[in-house]
């Protein structure tokens, strides 16, 4: 079953600013500490033009045809061999110079976030895991629109929860009538565990395809579903998790309010920082790692 994807030359391929900046501060807005399920609701209503033509084509385009597509081209790691300072420099061609409101390059954010976690004492796989979250948004690099890559991620090939934000905008995604992938187990068994579920596709399952050697399980876990609010947020897909899933649950949630709230902190410095990341690094990577 084939979806209609929008042309690269398409004006309506990034709906947000051209740093995701727009993305950044929704995230904040929306997911805030202490906020009801009505001031969420009230909050996706009000929400500014980019934010919501953004997730009407990321509803309408992110069907199982399209993930399968996707993981196909990208999780084979064929993009060359990095090291983990040359990927965070390849993502700061992300950021806009003309943008008034931020001068925080995009490494400099997860620089942010895993300083604000090693501050807290957290291990230090936790620490590197705030520095690499990220990484997988050079899927705009290479050429992937940004409702492809960003955004609040959700199982496909099952029905798709109400929880799950702007949920009216799936009224044109093509498995939304389809016999199997409507229903509430699609093609997966109860409890059969998040790892044998296909997520709509992005940054944070590209992540998890780079790092999954490397890091440990709650690492992992961090990474692949930082995204998934429906689930750590809601409690939506209770019916697809199983024990590990739910039990390291707690690791992403705690993972999340570094990623949501880090970003107010002072700015890094990059020279006095670099020494220990070369240690962190080398600790855990090879030189260069495949993308």
């Amino acid at each position: 079953m084939a979806t209609t994807t929008l042309t690269e030359n398409s004006p309506r391929k990034n709906p947000l600013a051209p740093d995701m900046e727009e993305w950044d501060e929704f995230l904040k807005g929306r997911y805030q500490e202490g906020k009801s399920e009505e001031e969420f609701r009230q909050y996706d209503k009000k929400a500014n033009p980019g934010v919501a033509e953004f997730y009407r084509l990321n509803h309408e385009n992110q069907c199982m045809d399209y993930v399968l597509s996707k993981e196909k081209t990208y999780f084979g790691l064929d993009k060359g061999d990095k090291s983990l300072w040359e990927a965070a420099e390849f993502l700061n061609t992300l950021v806009d110079d003309s943008d008034p409101d931020t001068d925080l390059s995009q490494m400099e954010h997860l620089l942010q976030t895993s300083e604000a976690i090693r501050a807290d004492g957290h291990p230090r796989w936790f620490v590197l895991t705030g520095f690499v979250h990220d990484l997988g948004k050079v899927l705009c690099l290479y050429g992937e629109p940004q409702w492809g890559v960003v955004g609040d991620t959700f199982p496909v090939g099952c029905a798709f929860s109400e929880h799950i934000v702007f949920p009216e905008c799936f009224a044109k995604n093509p498995d939304l009538h389809h016999p199997v992938y409507s229903t509430e187990y699609g093609i997966y068994e109860p409890h059969c565990g998040l790892d044998k579920v296909h997520m709509s596709f992005g940054h944070d399952g590209y992540i998890y395809e780079v790092m999954k050697n490397y890091l440990p399980i709650e690492a992992l876990y961090m990474l692949r579903y930082h995204s998934f609010y429906p689930a750590h947020k809601h409690g939506a897909y209770q019916h697809l998790m199983n024990e590990e899933d739910v039990d390291m649950f707690r690791w992403v949630n705690e993972f999340n309010k570094y990623d949501l709230y880090s970003k107010g902190h002072a700015k890094p410095n990059l020279a006095e920082l670099k020494p220990y990341y070369d240690e962190l690094f080398a600790e855990f990577f090879p030189a260069k790692i495949a993308w």
